[in-house]
């Protein structure tokens, strides 16, 4: 989950208007002044249902508008990921490849052209299976490491959506959320364990993220094309956090792939993080930071969010 945020905006007050000096002072008599009954309620919002459900209200803004979402975090091993065999049948793109990689796979056959080939080939077998059998004994120590390295990953806490068939659930507003929720109909966060009782108790009201919940990814590729000196830090890092638990939850590879470890746009994560650390480690961050494109990391971005944007139902 991202950091707070901390853009400033810089809002005009008035200072309280003074009576002339020709206008009588209230006298004692006159009582207190009745509050104004227009004044907004205090921001702070009551949190004891989401922390006590671990789940949290999000907001996200795509260029086809914002809307509101659900998100919790769980271990793998709890979670059953969702299913995206329909969304990606409707995906002709990726059809056409999984279709091609099928045909691939049936393509694997061996010839055998002739009696001594063939007993070259048999001859081979036996050899790799010797070969195997003597570094069996040498590997199990391999294979309980790797099954360690495993459960570790499935007890790793993993985002979860609001999403139904790789789809992710957006609501225009609170009372169409709370509508949905209360319906009973399918979706991915249904088979937690604290569904049920959110289902129960949520109202219109509990509809209120937190800042670091507020993702605006419509902002992200205009913010990059400003140039080095426009560069937001708070909203670029917090909209690659909100992308990376997207693309896990809808399972969107491509999308994780362009954000992974050692990419151009991970690069950049790293540069803005670095920037607000301070020292020699933010200017080193700085220099880092002039040397990555701005061209190329808006175009990156772009495609980003062109890809989740096509997998989000907006629901009214």
């Amino acid at each position: 989950m991202g950091n707070p945020k901390h853009t400033e905006v810089s809002v005009a007050r008035q200072s309280p208007q003074r009576p002339d000096a020709d206008e009588p002072e209230l006298d004692d008599t006159t009582g207190a002044a009745e509050p104004d009954e227009t004044e907004r309620p205090s921001a702070s919002t009551d949190r004891s249902l989401w922390d006590e459900l671990r789940i949290d209200p999000v907001e996200i803004a795509l260029p086809a508008g914002t809307g509101f979402t659900l998100r919790a975090y769980r271990p793998a091993s709890s979670l059953t990921p969702t299913d995206v065999t329909e969304r990606d049948q409707d995906d002709p793109f990726l059809a056409r490849r999984q279709a091609i990689e099928e045909e691939e796979d049936d393509d694997e056959t061996v010839v055998i052209l002739d009696e001594e080939l063939a007993q070259e080939f048999a001859d081979e077998d036996d050899e790799s299976t010797r070969r195997r059998d003597g570094a069996a004994t040498d590997t199990e120590t391999d294979d309980e490491s790797d099954e360690a390295v495993t459960d570790e990953a499935d007890d790793e806490e993993v985002p979860v959506f609001l999403s139904h068939r790789g789809k992710l659930l957006l609501f225009k507003t609170p009372e169409s959320l709370v509508s949905f929720i209360r319906s009973g109909a399918p979706n991915d966060l249904s088979q937690l364990d604290s569904w049920n009782e959110l289902s129960e108790r949520v109202e219109p009201a509990d509809i209120a993220p937190l800042d670091e919940d507020t993702y605006e990814l419509d902002l992200v590729v205009e913010n990059l094309r400003g140039g080095h000196d426009a560069w937001d830090s708070t909203l670029l890092i917090e909209a690659g956090e909100a992308a990376r638990d997207l693309s896990y939850a809808l399972r969107l590879p491509a999308v994780l792939d362009m954000l992974s470890a050692g990419s151009s746009l991970d690069d950049l994560d790293e540069a803005l993080r670095g920037t607000a650390n301070g020292g020699i480690g933010a200017f080193m961050a700085r220099r880092r930071l002039k040397k990555i494109g701005a061209q190329t990391a808006s175009l990156g971005w772009r495609t980003i969010v062109g890809k989740i944007s096509a997998v989000v139902d907006w629901r009214d």
